[in-house]
């Protein structure tokens, strides 16, 4: 659901402030996620928290409008696991061609 027009984009006044100072070539800390993207912001790094480590974001013009967060995932994915996946990984690691063809060939019951 988004803000309402009357209201206006939230942007921190901190974060605000900062942008006004900072040049072009600086990178600005924050850990407000939840800022929208001004115009004025385009062509400036941010460092973004995501709640453990803060992650680097170059703002380009087709990101007016969106949130810092969104560009700062929270969680990272690992992959799909179970029995099948891990014999095509150990496949592919050893460079079996074969085998990744039995892995992959459906079975029928």
């Amino acid at each position: 659901m988004s803000r309402s027009l009357k209201k206006g984009p939230f942007i921190d006044p901190k974060l605000a402030k900062k942008v006004a100072v900072s040049k072009r070539g600086d990178k600005v800390k924050t850990w407000s996620r939840d800022s929208s993207i001004s115009p004025e912001m385009v062509g400036i790094t941010f460092a973004v928290h995501n709640g453990k480590i803060f992650i680097d974001v170059y703002v380009t013009e087709n990101m007016v409008g969106h949130k810092l967060g969104e560009f700062s995932p929270t969680r990272r994915f690992t992959r799909h696991g179970g029995k099948m996946a891990k014999e095509q990984e150990a496949a592919v690691a050893a460079g079996d061609k074969a085998k990744m063809a039995a892995v992959k060939a459906p079975v029928k019951k």
